[in-house]
């Protein structure tokens, strides 16, 4: 039987095969340092004692991203600069996330990304039969379901003070974006929320959001901020201003809220999408592509290249696109700054196309037409 540490490194080290590599991998690392704060430096020793001179790689694996850094990453930890590399792993990107819905429609595969997001664990849990209504009330309503608290597990490990942060969560998921609003949301002064909002942007659940034509993203002033993981956004529009609906078990006045709006709610995940499918099957070189707006209009989508620039319109509608949305799109066009380069327009579609546009798009091989077929697997 082994009790420490140093047991089993010891037991490792004459065992393992020096002909080859060996890996050994700890999970969940950081609930080790949380247990017992000297593990970090016991791990130093064992590493520089017994394992470095031996073909073995170790890898520290752990779920949040704070601790992981105080007591692996940090110029403070007792292993830095005894790593040589780490890995950030991020959700998987839809056309991954597609491959474990085989069989499964375009429209309903964004659908479950837009509320899903690219965690393996939650892609498990929705994997299952039934309706998409059915999974989302099993997992995320019921108050006994995996999912219902499980942003609040991870904010109340990751952060002190949390109660502002569910506050800033809740008032952009509700659709304050401008630093301003929100703040004026929280009653509290706009200077005091940067070190929170930085807060989120380092864990990854929240991203700042610049027109892509600033030349200088980090000091624009027209910065916007989005929850960037997907079930996170649907949990504090869906959730959690309204347990005190489900905890008393009316579920149903939820899901009517769900379904009014779901269509509202999956149209900016979409544009996230149809960014990802250009940017695997561009129509031209891009060097940079996201969102445009000023103070009254808004392009879901410009890619820009040397010579080429395009503009894109999404709709998460259940009418076909038709003229008029191309109309308006190149009316928008024209208040985004460029510099003479070919233009090119794009309409996604989740009901489709008029006969009309269609016509037109056979003879302008500048205007590009994607329906949900392009993303059938």
């Amino acid at each position: 039987t082994m009790e420490t540490w140093d047991q089993v490194v010891r037991y490792l080290a004459k065992t393992i095969d020096r002909s080859s590599k060996t890996v050994i991998v700890i999970d969940e690392f950081q609930y080790l340092a949380r247990v017992n704060p000297a593990v970090p430096s016991i791990f130093q020793r064992l590493w520089d004692e017994f394992l470095k001179p031996l073909p073995v790689m170790l890898v520290l694996s752990g779920s949040l991203i704070s601790m992981m850094y105080r007591h692996t990453l940090s110029y403070d930890s007792p292993l830095y600069g005894r790593r040589t590399a780490q890995m950030r792993l991020k959700p998987l990107r839809f056309r991954d996330f597609s491959l474990f819905f085989q069989g499964v429609g375009a429209r309903e595969r964004i659908e479950l990304y837009a509320i899903v997001s690219g965690v393996p664990k939650y892609i498990e849990l929705f994997a299952g039969n039934g309706s998409l209504m059915e999974r989302i009330a099993e997992n995320v309503l019921d108050p006994n379901g995996f999912l219902y608290q499980e942003p609040m597990f991870i904010l109340n490990e990751e952060l002190t003070e949390t109660a502002t942060y569910f506050s800033i969560m809740a008032a952009i998921s509700a659709g304050e974006h401008k630093i301003g609003n929100i703040a004026k949301k929280l009653q509290i002064p706009a200077n005091h929320l940067t070190s929170f909002l930085q807060k989120l942007i380092e864990l990854d659940l929240l991203e700042r959001q610049v027109p892509v034509t600033e030349e200088n993203p980090a000091k624009s002033k027209k910065g916007l901020y989005f929850i960037k993981d997907h079930f996170f956004r649907f949990w504090f529009r869906y959730v959690f201003p309204y347990r005190s609906y489900l905890e008393i078990g009316n579920r149903g006045a939820v899901e009517k809220k769900i379904e009014e709006s779901l269509g509202q709610f999956v149209s900016l995940p979409f544009e996230a999408v149809m960014r990802e499918y250009l940017l695997d099957y561009p129509p031209f070189e891009m060097t940079r592509i996201g969102r445009w707006w000023n103070k009254s209009e808004e392009v879901d989508i410009v890619a820009i290249g040397q010579k080429d620039i395009l503009f894109g319109e999404c709709k998460w509608s259940s009418r076909p696109v038709g003229t008029n949305i191309l109309d308006d799109l190149k009316r928008k066009a024209k208040l985004v700054p460029q510099s003479g380069q070919t233009q090119w327009f794009a309409l996604f579609a989740k009901s489709g196309f008029t006969d009309e546009i269609h016509a037109l798009a056979k003879s302008n091989p500048h205007l590009l037409l994607y329906d949900l077929q392009i993303l059938d697997i």
